[in-house]
């Protein structure tokens, strides 16, 4: 929380425009790395109790979901020439010119 408070100071002090966004469903988006495979839950297909299938994308719920999301985030972030922070690294800059 201390660098968002310490990048809104610096924003202001400088007169930057700020903007922000919200990914829907975004631990859906992740690229799992390992095998990760699961059973249905109760009640959701009927014939089908006991079977075990393998997920080929992230799930809420999933202990490996938020770090999946974040390095699908993070490459393409890159892609676009941001960069991370040398003190955050869940902080990126765009750097434009003299901006």
């Amino acid at each position: 929380m201390s660098t968002v408070r310490a990048f809104f100071a610096v924003a202001t002090a400088r007169g930057w425009k700020l903007h922000q966004m919200d990914v829907h469903n975004a631990f859906l988006h992740g690229d799992l790395q390992e095998e990760v495979y699961m059973t249905l839950p109760p009640g959701f297909e009927q014939g089908k109790e006991g079977k075990v299938y393998r997920l080929r994308k992230s799930l809420y719920g999933l202990k490996q979901a938020p770090r999946c999301w974040f390095a699908k985030l993070t490459s393409y972030l890159r892609c676009y020439d941001f960069c991370n922070s040398y003190s955050d690294y869940s902080l990126f800059s765009y750097v434009r010119g003299d901006i």
